[in-house]
This record gives C-alpha cells, structure tokens and sequence, in this order.
C-alpha cells in the first residue's frame, strides 16, 4: 500500500473514530436526560432503537448516491450533518429535540460507514483489503472505548459538554476530508448504469440477498445480532449478578473495546492474507459460539475479564473478514454493496438489544445461549455458504463496480 493510500486511509480511519466517539459519547448521557424529562425505559428504547433504524434505511441509500457522484460529497455531508446534530443534541430542552437530533444523526451518520468502505474497496487490491476494512473497525472500535470514558467525564462539567466537543471534532474530521482526501472514484469510473438507477433500487437490493452476497449479508446480520444480545445487556448483566459499580463496568468495556481494537487493527489483515477470508469467518463464528459460553460460566472478575476479552477477540476477527469478503465479491456497484452491509448491521443492532433486553428479564443466562446460538447458526451457514461465494469469484469480480 503506497504512501498515498495510507494517508487516506488513516483519515478514512479518524472519521470513522469521531463518529464512533460521539456515539460512546451519547450512550451514557442519555440515561440522565431521559430522568430529566420524566421519561422511562420504554422512551429511552425508542431512543436507541431509532438511531439503528435510519442506518438501516438509509445506509444504502447514500451507498448508491456515492456511486452517482463520488465518495467525497456524501462523506462530507454525513460528517457535517452529525457534527451538526451534536450540537442540536447538546441544545435540546425537551424530549422532542432528543428524538430529533437522533434521528437525524442516524440518517446522516449512515452516510459515512459505507461510503468509506466504498473508498476502501475503489482503492485498495483485494489483498490489502481485509487489513483497510479491519484498521477502520479498530478506529471506530477505539471511537467506541473512549466515547464513554470521555462522555463520563466532560458530563461532570454539564450534560451538554460533551455533545459540544464531540461536534468540535466532526468538523476537524471534515476539515481533513475537504483539505486532504482525493475522490477515490473518478467521473470515468461512474458507469451510465449506475447513473440511471433510481437512487432506491428495491429490486436490486432483494436481488442482492439471492445474488452471491446475499450469504454474507445474512452472516452480517447473525454476527451483529449475537453480539448485541450480549453487548446490550452486559451492564445490566454485571450490576444485577456480581452487584458491580460503574467502575467495574467500565473496565469491562474498556477490555471489550480494547482487545476489539487490537485484534482488527493488527491481526485480521495477516490472517486474511495467510488463511482467506472464508476460513477467518468459519473459525471465528465457532469460537465466538463457544467463549460467549464461558463468559456465563465466568464467577469471579479475572475470569469474567479474560472470557469477555476472548469473546471480544473472536468478533473483532468476523466483521472485518465478513465486510472483505462482501466486497470482492460484490455483484452490485461497491457503495450500493457496502449500503447494504451496513443496512444489516443496524438490523442486527435492532435485533440483538431488544432480544437480549427480552430474555434477561427471563433468566440472566438467556442472553448468552441465544447469543451463542446465533454464532452457531453463522457457522454452519458459512459452511455452506462461504464456500458457495468462493466459487463465484470470477463472475463476481467481473461485474461492474
């Protein structure tokens, strides 16, 4: 990877860090504002919920508007517009003006993920790929650790501090793109035919999910969904069982993030190169299966610590690895490709915290059996599915992009 492409990637990388920062920085405040405005559980669960909800839509809607006019336009329109509902965050009185702010954050943010998975795949070979999309995963895996620890902290100012700074950093990130990223997709690379589909192409994306890709999205989808079933109540989880404080939860997110960072950051590129994607993906769905269970089993803090770490590490590996693979094998043009991805990753995280919420309620072991499950069932459809992508590489990588 030349100089170029490194300085590229690394402000793809901050981008992705200042949005994930922002979204760690929302997480634990909002708790606080709904006690504020006398709302409960069930507003705090729209809340969360809507912000997955515009991803989902309108992912692949900017996915397939960047094929039109290139990755940089749509980049800088999802970085301005959330620094923008940062700000409405930190100036909203009334609960109405919560849920504004978040739903627009979630239909502007959803421009960026993709669009920078796109600009990844128009500039990296299939080779260096799966190490691009893993050291993006580690910058908003970092954006994930630190949002908290810094929310937490500048909250102790006033709620709406930290919405503020995390605004301030959206517009240095947009000041970079504007200044230093080039346009990965030249007006020659735009084909006529991505220029004359409609901007929602209904019939392609339910093509898409028939089409090669569409094994992958489904391991998105599983991937994502197990996680968040654990993810969403993990607090929850150590309060209630182990009577833990908001210093032992934040340790264990902070191992959660951390040991996520490093293993896309440093080992899902040299994996990759050395076994393939679809082995990556076979071998982490079964240990993600198995550690979730051990996590469970986990009666004292070290060991709670070492299982989720082993659990975090068998995620950090699939992601990265299931993105890759989407990518070389795309069927449809990279930004409507990458839309999609993203489309069912805020599926699952629709899924995965509304499910897992459901069950603790049930038994605290709920969570982690569905969980497990989940990961279980990504395995054996990688089995037989992986192997059916793989077969299709010289049909897929002749398609146009």
């Amino acid at each position: 990877m030349g100089a170029s492409n490194r300085k590229n990637l690394f402000i793809l990388a901050f981008t992705l860090f200042v949005v994930m920062l922002g979204f760690g920085v929302v997480m634990p405040i909002i708790p606080f504002y709904m006690e504020y405005f006398g709302a409960g559980g069930t507003e705090l669960g729209l809340l969360v919920a809507s912000y997955a909800v515009m991803r989902l839509i309108f992912g692949p809607i900017w996915g397939s508007l960047s094929d039109r006019v290139g990755r940089k336009p749509i980049l800088m329109i999802g970085v301005l517009g959330y620094g923008i509902t940062m700000v409405g965050f930190g100036l909203a009185t009334q609960l109405w003006m919560m849920f504004l702010a978040r739903i627009l954050a979630g239909v502007l943010s959803s421009a960026t993920a993709p669009t920078t998975m796109a600009y990844i795949g128009d500039s990296t070979s299939e080779e260096d790929r799966g190490g691009g999309m893993g050291l993006l995963g580690a910058a908003g895996g970092l954006g994930a650790i630190f949002g908290p620890a810094v929310g937490g902290l500048l909250a102790e100012r006033s709620l709406s501090f930290p919405f503020f700074v995390a605004a301030g950093m959206s517009f240095i990130a947009l000041f970079l793109i504007v200044l230093l990223l080039p346009e990965s997709l030249p007006q020659s690379a735009r084909s006529p035919r991505a220029a004359d589909q409609p901007i929602v192409d209904l019939r392609a994306w339910w093509k898409a999910l028939f089409s090669p890709i569409g094994s992958l999205l489904v391991l998105t989808f599983l991937v994502t969904g197990g996680l968040m079933i654990f993810y969403g109540i993990l607090g929850l989880y150590a309060l209630e069982r182990f009577g833990y404080g908001t210093s032992e939860v934040g340790v264990i997110f902070t191992v959660l993030g951390l040991v996520s960072a490093i293993g896309q950051g440093l080992l899902v590129g040299p994996l990759t190169k050395r076994f393939g994607d679809p082995v990556v993906i076979k071998v982490g769905f079964l240990l993600s299966a198995v550690s979730l269970l051990t996590v469970m089993l986990a009666d004292q803090y070290v060991l709670l610590l070492v299982t989720i770490a082993f659990f975090s590490l068998a995620n950090a590996l699939l992601i990265p690895s299931i993105t890759s693979l989407t990518s070389k094998r795309a069927t449809l043009s990279q930004g409507v490709t990458m839309g999609l991805s993203n489309s069912f990753i805020s599926l699952g995280r629709i899924f995965g915290p509304l499910w897992g919420g459901l069950v603790f309620d049930m038994h605290w072991g709920l969570p982690f059996v569905s969980g497990s499950l989940v990961m279980v069932a990504g395995f054996f459809v990688s089995l037989r599915l992986v192997k059916k992508t793989q077969n299709t590489q010289p049909d897929a990588q002749s398609a146009p992009s």
